[in-house]
């Protein structure tokens, strides 16, 4: 027995040298990735010199070389090539050093990294090959470096199925774009959510891209077959729809107006409406993006046509100036029914009197409601609104847009049915300048004066109501309503 311990013991001994002895190598080995990190040119021959392995790698799998690759060391890498550094090496992440070259869009390394073995189609971990690195980071003389070294045109990524073309498309780079089209890559691909390199154009406003994409055949009637989180308005990224939104509502929803009206002379049909509203409701959530709760800006956009400029096109183009809404489009959070609603009651439903005004000079009916016989007027004042004081439109502003509705004919004791009026859509709003405004005009109290459908009267909505999980009181407008009530001669009660 105790010569089975003893024997044990000196096993034990032995590997804890050789454990030692490994960690001394280790230790040893990283001061050439150190030198490399400083950029240490003469360290770095010093130590190949002493026979220190080049591909010794750190913790994580990173050799020298992707160090130096990472760097854009080229003068390190071919030191660390000649002394047999191996070019295919991957780190613990699957990362190869051709991939960090194309990352970093260096030509001359790329080229060196491939003449040492490099393989043009390796991926990472999701399928992202080194093409489609270069093709987003947009170096067009690495692209032809890879596509000469055997690069898979158009392989796709398996997290999104997205490829090198739509890579580039997205980011802008024409460049790129054409040669890989020249390279054969295939122009109407769609991702797994049905982006064409197209549509991604459209989506970023990559202008010129699109028309190279449009020259080489892409179909200007490409679509998404599935809603993304990233298309106009936001729209639901797991409901599934036949007929997706299209290049056009795409340009639109992201105010890309001059790629937009592009689109317009190469075809695109300015009624187009695949999820039942049309570019011209789109503009009005584009043009005031509020959502109750975010508040979202607008989109940047891209050009130098605004959107009042892209309107006056698209109705010179043919456009529907009262077409209906037939789905509940993505125009963030509001109690509105929008079924029914017109490119005009959209804008009075943002307060955008500008848009109301050009809409209606161009021939839009601005009388015509919705199917709950909701009019643009009521609409303006505030019939619908989810979140006082978040829904698109400060008070001076749906004043104005309540003034532009009666200028153009609107009925202001009008009731829909639900029973609202247009005072129920200041008192929801939350607006008493409107209140008093609408008093002043001649609202008639017999008719505002009455419970809607909920049984709610324009006062009791000022004094609070629940909507959702709060109940929501406006002590200032319910003043305004009580001293317009007053001056009627209809007594308020106490507890409304």
């Amino acid at each position: 027995m105790t010569h089975i311990r003893l024997l044990g013991l000196a096993v034990a001994f032995l590997l804890l040298a050789g454990h030692v002895s490994a960690s001394a190598a280790a230790a040893r080995d990283a001061r050439l990735i150190d030198a490399v990190k400083r950029a240490d040119e003469a360290a770095v021959r010093t130590l190949l010199a002493e026979q220190v392995d080049p591909d010794a790698p750190q913790a994580d799998g990173s050799t020298p070389l992707h160090w130096a690759v990472h760097r854009d060391d080229v003068d390190i890498a071919v030191l660390l090539i000649e002394a047999g550094a191996s070019a295919t090496a991957a780190n613990r992440y699957g990362v190869r050093p051709l991939s960090l070259a194309c990352t970093n869009g260096n030509p001359a390394m790329v080229e060196l990294l491939l003449d040492a073995g490099a393989d043009p189609n390796a991926a990472l971990a999701e399928g992202e090959t080194t093409l489609m690195t270069a093709a987003r980071t947009g170096d067009v003389e690495v692209v032809d470096l890879l596509l000469a070294g055997g690069a898979a045109v158009n392989a796709a990524e398996t997290w999104r199925g997205q490829t090198a073309l739509m890579w580039a498309a997205a980011e802008g780079h024409g460049a790129v774009v054409a040669a890989l089209l020249a390279a054969g890559a295939d122009v109407e691909a769609a991702s797994a959510q049905g982006f064409t390199a197209l549509l991604f154009a459209a989506r970023e406003g990559e202008i010129e891209v699109a028309k190279l994409l449009l020259d080489a055949g892409a179909s200007i009637a490409d679509s998404l077959s599935v809603n993304s989180q990233r298309t106009a308005g936001g729209v639901e990224r797991t409901r599934a729809s036949e007929d997706g939104l299209n290049a056009f509502l795409l340009a639109v929803g992201s105010a890309h107006y001059e790629l937009a009206a592009m689109l317009l002379e190469r075809g695109a049909d300015p009624n187009a409406a695949p999820r039942g509203w049309t570019a011209l409701h789109q503009i009005s959530w584009v043009r005031k993006a509020g959502d109750s709760g975010s508040n979202n800006p607008a989109p940047a956009g891209s050009g130098d046509m605004d959107s009042l400029e892209f309107v006056r096109l698209v109705a010179s183009r043919g456009a529907d100036l009262n077409a209906r809404v037939s789905l509940r489009p993505p125009a963030g959070i509001t109690r509105l029914n929008m079924i029914g609603g017109t490119p005009f009651l959209l804008a009075a439903r943002t307060a955008d009197a500008e848009l109301m005004r050009l809409l209606a000079e161009l021939g839009a009916d601005p009388l015509l409601a919705n199917e709950d016989e909701t009019t643009p007027l009521m609409v303006a004042a505030g019939v619908g609104t989810s979140s006082p004081g978040e829904d698109p439109g400060t008070e001076p502003e749906v004043l104005e847009a309540v003034q532009v509705a009666l200028e153009l004919g609107a009925d202001m004791d009008a009731v829909d049915a639900n029973g609202e009026t247009a005072m129920h859509g200041a008192a929801y709003k939350h607006v008493p300048a409107v209140v008093e405004f609408l008093a002043e005009q001649g609202a008639r109290i017999e008719v505002w004066n009455r419970e809607n459908a909920r049984g709610w009267t324009p006062l009791k909505i000022t004094a609070g109501v629940q909507r959702g999980m709060n109940i929501i009181s406006s002590p200032a407008t319910e003043v305004a309503v009580r001293a317009v009530m007053a001056r009627a001669g209809v007594q308020p009660p106490a507890q409304p």
